[in-house]
């Protein structure tokens, strides 16, 4: 059964240490270091009520609203890179959810959780950030490569949610489209045209996705590289 495992929400703090010259243990102000609560938390149409984002021009907002992440990733991750100790909360997530991940999540599903009802707005796109809170620089790039992002939640109707929450789902327009689907296609099959209009094409792909979509049918390079790896490499 697909639920809340644990909620998580916190301000913006400055970490790391200004007078580094690894650039994984400068300074940056964040707010993925958040704090798991047992306690009932108002969702709100622009995210959890205590919570904030450290970048307001890519994080947050209605489209952004909850950032929700399997669980079960984790193992998979220490396996993978066994010198961080992964646990929950880890990937900056707002809830860590069990029985539920990219391959049973589709972009527009609408779910009923606590007092609250949410839609999948989009996958997550990760960034540079979660590589330099472990100190492992290429957790952005394999959090893309293998398509463990996460994804978002805009908010259909306000209302509390909390630990042990059950998602229940109410309705699925586009069973088209899984969220790991959509991120093979922009990932792994960026030179596929059919592909990439079938996705363009869904009337609930994400503005920001149309945009790279077009960019890649038209035979335009698309680096990610600033987005993954940012000033995490030295200049």
């Amino acid at each position: 059964m697909s639920q809340i495992e644990q909620l998580f929400r916190g301000g913006i703090q400055k970490v790391g240490d200004p007078n580094a010259e690894n650039p994984l243990e400068q300074e940056w102000s964040t707010a993925a270091f958040k704090n798991p609560t047992d306690q009932a938390v108002l969702l709100t149409k622009t995210g959890l009520v205590g919570d904030d984002v450290g970048e307001k021009k890519h994080h947050g907002g209605p489209e952004k609203a909850l950032f929700a992440y399997s669980k079960s990733h984790y193992e998979k991750w220490t396996v993978e890179y066994p010198e961080v100790h992964f646990k929950p909360g880890l990937n900056g997530e707002n809830v860590s959810v069990i029985d539920m991940d990219e391959t049973s999540v589709y972009i527009g599903d609408i779910y009923q959780i606590g007092g609250a009802t949410v839609q999948v707005s989009q996958p997550r796109r990760p960034c540079w950030k979660p590589g330099r809170r472990v100190r492992w620089i290429e957790w952005g790039r394999r959090i893309q490569e293998t398509g463990r992002t996460g994804w978002y939640f805009r908010v259909l109707k306000e209302g509390p949610i909390q630990q042990n929450d059950i998602f229940r789902l109410i309705e699925r327009p586009c069973p088209e489209w899984s969220i790991v689907e959509m991120n093979d296609v922009l990932y792994h099959h960026s030179d596929n045209k059919e592909k990439l209009l079938d996705l363009l094409e869904c009337d609930y792909t994400p503005i920001s996705w149309k945009e790279e979509l077009e960019k890649l049918i038209n035979g335009e390079i698309v680096d990610h590289t600033r987005r993954l790896y940012g000033p995490n490499i030295a200049d």
